[in-house]
């Protein structure tokens, strides 16, 4: 396959890998979410990839419409607390925008990815500085698409995104949230990483693994 073109079993990979990295990466999050948050977005992470994988063998989907529709739902129904339905909301986004098609170029993934955030945006009614999840995706995206603009392939443009997801997610502890259980905290929110950024490095990570793998087979 062309390493301009993604198809759905990559899809299903990073879904699966994100799976993987948000169970072993429960403990952390939990630990972060306790410091400023309910102390459960580790436990109602790792318990909505786990239902999303367990629907995932139940066949292949024939689109990215459906698989995206069926992924967002479950987040909804089994994620207690946000980050249910954020994380649903940006997987349904993002099927919806790619379409009833089995695979994307590069500036698809790119335009799916984007929407996914709108709908966070939206729902959330959180921007950048308002220590949320926001604050990692927004720069991610931009990176991707100034990775695209200058000729880069879809690995180089997700490790791009990761690179600026990172960075977005470590600008959060400094900040005092504004959005979210821990803006209840006010100026004692300062000096501790978002959770919801963490994790959305970690869906940053399993994208960047599945491309990568994807590109090379």
């Amino acid at each position: 396959m062309s390493d301009a073109v993604l198809g759905l079993p990559a899809m299903v990979r990073w879904l699966e890998l994100f799976q993987t990295k948000i169970a072993a990466a429960r403990e952390w999050l939990t630990e972060l979410d306790s410091a400023i948050g309910d102390a459960d977005h580790g436990a109602n992470m790792d318990r909505g990839m786990n239902a999303v994988v367990a629907k995932l063998s139940g066949g292949p989907a024939a689109s990215f419409a459906e698989l995206f529709k069926n992924v967002g739902m479950t987040l909804v129904s089994s994620v207690g607390g946000a980050s249910g339905p954020l994380y649903g909301t940006f997987f349904m986004r993002f099927g919806m925008e790619a379409g009833a098609v089995a695979q994307v170029d590069a500036a698809g993934l790119g335009g799916a990815l984007r929407a996914g955030l709108g709908g966070i945006v939206a729902r959330g009614k959180a921007e950048v500085g308002d220590k949320t999840m926001v604050d990692a995706m927004t720069p991610a995206l931009d990176a991707y698409d100034a990775a695209l603009a200058v000729g880069q392939a879809p690995p180089g443009a997700v490790q791009a995104a990761l690179a600026a997801a990172v960075a977005g997610r470590d600008a959060t502890i400094p900040l005092v949230a504004r959005k979210g259980r821990a803006s209840y905290l006010g100026e004692r929110s300062a000096g501790h990483m978002d959770p919801g950024s963490a994790s959305t490095v970690l869906l940053f990570e399993a994208l960047a693994e599945a491309v990568e793998s994807d590109s090379t087979e």
